[in-house]
């Protein structure tokens, strides 16, 4: 990835790797909202939704063999539990708030119900073949040297039977609900749904407002059943009106779709409708935008002027190929595909707020590099992580600790978490630890950027990251309320900048990336162009210091550039100072 060395040294030798990483926080964006929260209402409460135990069988496959569903809400709770492949017991440096465990649908815990010789497994012919050949490294094992074409179909049939999946469908339920603690930590019950197009990615994270009774009465939706995002949605629909549960799918690894995710058709290639858009917005109000596979804000090819566009970008597919810069596979361009399909049809279908989280198979949510224990089991060790040869379809020398969801809501609890996701009051990190507030209006003064509550201000005379802004005053531009301050345990603030992208009156898109408040008395050139901030980063013993950059930036920005004709988007990016990533043989 980039801000990585692209080879790294032979494993055989103490090696420190560095990189000046711009800690980039994402996103925010001027959306479609209900439901707001009033400003005494609101505190920020941190999580991960994007975990998989060894329920999942490319977890299992990869050496996740110990990690169960409990086990990694308890490692997210702050409880020391097991490394399956280091064998030492391992802890979180910084308890999160709210977790999703989402193991993959597809043949859900199908290793675990090996290992115990399950008896629904025992009570089936293919079932007790599988047993018979458990020597063999789990399912992922069995089916390489397995059936084939109507066997195949047969045994699928029976170890994927409803009361197999019920079985440890509960599992995934009971573990929830056991860490579930209202007020104080917070579980979602849910799963992935692992879409795949000829090695293009169109996963799907899916969590739940559902509780334990409401969750034993629908099974997770798989690759199995369909390979069809609409289909999915269909599947949500139903379930949600039969049962009462609501859900949100969040799309993940849009970097890695070549080019599908935000295509500008459905997927049998048609023309997308209104009601394709209004259905894929009921459903997906938030997108991850950056994990250990990659940040998919936007790939440098396809934002030239932007300095920042080259942060932790993957250019290869999950099993390898090379993959083109495609407008399909970044929020930015999807935001800006959104805005010209609304001015077609009338309906935006990507809408969406930002998320980041892990994708951790190890069930350890670790989001920073200092504590990262890789993504994958078999990368446990620094070691074990920079071998270039790893036959591995995602070779752990290119993932980085990545991911962070961070949420405004009334309490942290399961409803009022779900519901800030609902209405996009939400935002992504890399793994650091800033608090930002955003709210847009038309009548903020410039004073407003010292108030003492932020908050108060923004949510009387605007709305939050999330809203829709609409009916401008004559004559009035929006304007933008934004405070960040810097993680606690983190490093200082470089800058704040926005994203604005528009859609012109020929039906043309455009972006512009504004910096808006920065640190150190920095002035900008005669472009325009804010100097970098500087680089206290000593290489030789891979420390930083605090000396440059700001503990918190404040501002009321007006958009220079506003025409009340035209459609457009808003999205704050706040950067750190330069920090190194230290790893260490």
């Amino acid at each position: 990835m980039s801000n990585r060395p692209g080879e790294f040294p032979e494993c055989n030798r103490c090696v420190t790797v560095l990189s000046n990483s711009y800690k980039l926080i994402c996103l925010l964006y001027l959306g479609a909202a209900s439901g707001m929260a009033t400003a005494d209402e609101t505190k920020l409460y941190w999580g991960d939704v994007h975990v998989h135990s060894n329920y999942s069988i490319d977890a299992y496959a990869t050496g996740n063999t110990s990690v169960t569903p409990d086990m990694a809400y308890r490692f997210a709770r702050g409880y020391p539990i097991l490394h399956p492949s280091l064998q030492t017991k391992v802890k979180i440096d910084r308890p999160l708030d709210f977790l999703a465990v989402t193991d993959h649908a597809i043949n859900l815990g199908i290793d675990v119900m090996l290992d115990n010789k399950d008896a629904l497994l025992q009570a089936t012919e293919w079932g007790r073949k599988m047993l018979e050949k458990h020597d063999q490294p789990g399912w992922q094992g069995f089916m390489r040297g397995g059936a084939q074409g109507e066997e195949r179909a047969q045994m699928m049939k029976e170890v994927f039977s409803t009361e197999i999946r019920q079985s440890t469908w509960k599992d995934e339920i009971e573990a929830a609900e056991q860490n579930n603690m209202p007020g104080k930590f917070t579980t979602f019950i849910g799963w992935e749904w692992t879409g795949m197009n000829e090695g293009r990615n169109l996963h799907r994270c899916i969590i739940s407002n559902a509780d334990d009774t409401a969750a034993v009465k629908f099974i997770p939706l798989s690759m199995n059943e369909t390979n069809k995002p609409e289909e999915l949605w269909s599947f949500l629909e139903k379930t949600a009106t039969e049962t009462g549960v609501d859900f949100v799918a969040i799309p993940h690894n849009s970097n890695i779709s070549g080019g599908l995710m935000f295509d500008m058709a459905d997927s049998g290639g048609l023309p997308l409708t209104a009601e394709y858009a209004r259905t894929r917005m009921r459903w997906e109000t938030v997108v991850e935008v950056t994990q250990t596979k990659g940040t998919s804000e936007v790939r440098p090819e396809l934002a030239t002027t932007d300095e920042f566009a080259e942060f932790e970008i993957r250019r290869k597919l999950l099993a390898g190929a090379a993959t083109p810069p495609s407008e399909g596979d970044y929020v930015r361009s999807a935001l800006l595909r959104g805005l010209a399909i609304n001015g077609s049809i009338g309906v935006n279908p990507y809408k969406f707020g930002l998320i980041g989280s892990t994708d951790n198979h190890v069930g350890i949510s670790s989001n920073q590099e200092s504590d990262f224990v890789g993504k994958l089991a078999m990368d446990g060790s620094l070691k074990e992580r920079l071998q270039p040869s790893r036959p591995v379809i995602f070779p752990a020398w290119e993932m980085s600790a990545s991911g962070l969801a961070a949420v405004w809501a009334t309490e942290n609890t399961r409803p009022a978490i779900f519901a800030a996701f609902k209405r996009k009051e939400v935002y992504g990190t890399t793994g650091t630890r800033i608090s930002l507030r955003m709210f847009g209006g038309y009548s903020f003064s410039p004073q407003d950027a010292d108030a003492k509550d932020i908050a108060t201000v923004g949510y009387r005379n605007g709305v939050p990251m999330g809203g829709d802004l609409t009916n401008a005053p004559r004559g009035k531009a929006p304007v933008l309320l934004i405070h960040a301050a810097k993680d606690p345990e983190g490093a200082n603030l470089d800058r704040i900048q926005v994203i604005k992208g528009w859609l012109d009156k020929t039906g043309k898109t455009h972006e512009h990336i504004y910096d808006v408040a920065w640190s150190d008395a920095r002035e900008p050139d005669a472009a325009g162009k804010i100097p970098a901030v500087g680089n206290t980063v000593d290489v030789s013993s891979a420390m930083y210091t605090n000396t440059i950059g700001a503990a918190q930036l404040a501002t009321v920005w007006t958009d220079p550039e506003f025409d009340p004709g035209l459609t457009a988007f808003y999205y704050a990016r706040v950067i750190e100072i330069p920090t190194p990533t230290s790893l260490t043989l």
